[in-house]
């Protein structure tokens, strides 16, 4: 015990003799020991190990502009989900490794990934039920940032361009009274207000990749759930079906059903696509 705490004293010597540089890097490369250390005991404790190979990219650090795979081993137990396991990969190898979380309850939509070639959210995909190794990459057809996070703000345009807000003809009369719903029209509507904008159905979609400027099945699921809400005025409905029957709305959908593959929420979405290509034809069908 003493010659331990001898050591120690000694190591704490020699790093209080540095330059304030040197005795950040070497407190550093003590942490990053210590973490290695604690690593190697964990993995030989555990049952079972996974492997990650996840991409990696950062454009404003040297070294590392060139795309590349980095492999992670981490601990695996019943229950473990991608995030987990990212987690775990930064906290115990690479501080550094960047992605997006937030609720972790496949609510916030923020850890959509591109897990073993299909869109899914990090918080809901068991490491369990995939198969080793396990590669984690960025959503495609869009713009890397840095690692596993992409430019979100063509996907919030889009969202943004079908104008997501009620306006009604009429409101109620009393100050306090409530913009009534009948039960049956809010079951109608009720699987497109799940949507979480993660974006995984507009990664998915081959027309949104080719073209920049289609609304995306996220986004027209957006106004499918204003456009066939009651309480919507019918002026307005009007205006929102013009928006979504232009050449880059839903003409654009070639009935394809990657994104409704995709969709963490199971909102049908290339059937609510397919019904505002109806209600646009009967909105323009003219008897004289």
């Amino acid at each position: 015990m003493s010659t331990q705490i001898e050591t120690k004293e000694t190591e704490d010597e020699e790093i209080e003799e540095q330059s304030p540089g040197e005795r950040r890097r070497e407190i550093k490369r003590q942490r990053a020991e210590n973490r290695a250390k604690r690593v190697e005991a964990e993995l030989d404790e555990a049952e079972q190990t996974r492997r990650l190979k996840v991409f990696r990219y950062d454009p404003e650090v040297e070294g590392k502009e060139e795309p590349r795979f980095d492999d992670f081993i981490v601990p695996f137990h019943k229950g473990m989900t991608i995030l987990d396991a990212l987690i775990y990969a930064r906290d115990h190898y690479d501080s550094s490794l960047t992605f997006r979380h937030s609720c972790r309850q496949a609510v916030c939509g923020s850890d959509a990934l591109f897990i073993n070639g299909k869109q899914r959210l990090g918080c809901k995909t068991q490491v369990g039920d995939l198969e080793d190794p396990i590669r984690i990459e960025p959503l495609p057809h869009q713009d890397v940032v840095k690692d596993l996070v992409v430019d979100m703000e063509h996907f919030y345009d889009q969202m943004h361009a079908v104008e997501p807000f009620f306006d009604p003809d009429e409101t109620p009369d009393g100050e306090l009274e409530e913009q009534r719903q009948t039960p049956e029209n809010r079951e109608y509507v009720k699987m497109a207000t799940r949507c979480i904008w993660c974006g995984a159905c507009m990664s998915s979609c081959n027309i949104a990749a080719g073209d920049n400027e289609y609304l995306g099945p996220a986004a027209i699921n957006k106004a499918y759930r204003f456009a066939m809400d009651e309480r919507e005025g019918e002026n307005r409905k009007q205006e929102r079906l013009r928006i979504i029957e232009q050449e880059h709305g839903v003409w654009r959908c070639q009935t394809q059903f990657s994104c409704t593959e995709v969709c963490p929420k199971d909102i049908p979405l290339t059937e609510h696509i397919q019904e505002l290509k109806r209600e646009a034809v009967k909105n323009n069908l003219k008897f004289w």
